[in-house]
């Protein structure tokens, strides 16, 4: 396989010898939008956990039944989605604007190919926006002219944030204060939808330690999993939408299950929430 981008298309800002974890996650997505060196660090992962590509397909599979049921059965018609990544099948628009289409959504990223990449798929959609900004410094995003615009922080409102807080390093930050201040200016009624690589602290662990250990020591620098106490905490003062944080393949599956889960789809966990 080739790389999509050619040298002379590299956007700005962007170095092509050391992975992106947007690009990482589009290579295990099976996407075309990443480089040699974003595939090889997705071969070593794969390396240690051959299952791995399954905690990017069930991150995939929560948003969409996630933002189905957001744009479904509560009423909210805007949607703010922090660390967007590269598009991929059935991204957030795709998903709401289907069911709704006056819903407005504004996607949030820094990684200069995403904003290449996303800015020319959306050039045609009126009702979508793509905003560069650091996601774990809530205030640039919060106070950020574009989602000022197009977001009316005066009716409730989605916030997204699936795959982004495991990527925070702990030492720096702390995922549950980022969240407390995102969650602190929504207004009352609005919704969280989030997902967090899980540590399931039993004889998954092991699975879930070879995976971080790769990722912490590649140049991502970054990829934690933490048991469900710690998530439960980047979603506190909400009121969750049963069945609460949950393993992602269980958060109301497409139909039943007729087979057994494999050891990294124990690995991911998801949930939603409403403000009050």
């Amino acid at each position: 396989m080739t790389d999509s981008l050619q040298p002379a298309q590299v956007p700005v800002g962007v170095d092509p010898t050391k992975p992106s974890i947007a690009r990482v996650y589009n290579a295990f997505l099976n996407g075309k939008d990443n480089y040699a060196v974003d595939r090889a660090l997705k071969e070593k992962i794969l390396q240690v956990a051959p299952e791995a590509a399954h905690v990017a397909f069930e991150n995939r599979g929560f948003l969409i039944r996630a933002c189905r049921f957001l744009a479904e059965q509560t009423g909210i018609d805007q949607f703010l989605d922090c660390g967007s990544g590269l598009p991929a099948a059935e991204n957030v628009h795709e998903v709401v604007q289907r069911i709704n289409p006056h819903a407005t959504v504004v996607y949030i990223d820094n990684d200069p190919v995403v904003l290449a990449h996303g800015r020319a798929m959306l050039e045609d959609n009126d009702l979508t926006h793509l905003v560069g900004a650091d996601i774990f410094k809530p205030q640039e995003v919060l106070q950020n002219e574009v989602v000022r615009k197009h977001i009316d922080f005066s009716k409730p409102l989605a916030l997204l944030h699936f795959g982004t807080m495991h990527h925070i390093n702990a030492d720096i930050d702390v995922p549950a204060g980022i969240m407390k201040e995102y969650i602190d200016a929504l207004p009352s009624g609005s919704y969280v939808g989030i997902t967090h690589f899980l540590d399931p602290e039993n004889e998954h662990s092991e699975t879930a330690r070879r995976i971080e250990q790769v990722m912490v020591n590649s140049p991502l620098g970054a990829g934690a999993f933490r048991p469900m106490r710690e998530l439960e905490q980047l979603t506190e003062g909400l009121e969750l939408v049963e069945p609460g944080w949950v393993r992602c393949v269980d958060w109301w599956p497409d139909g039943p299950r007729v087979k057994p889960l494999i050891g990294t789809q124990h690995c991911i966990a998801g949930a939603v929430g409403r403000k009050p």
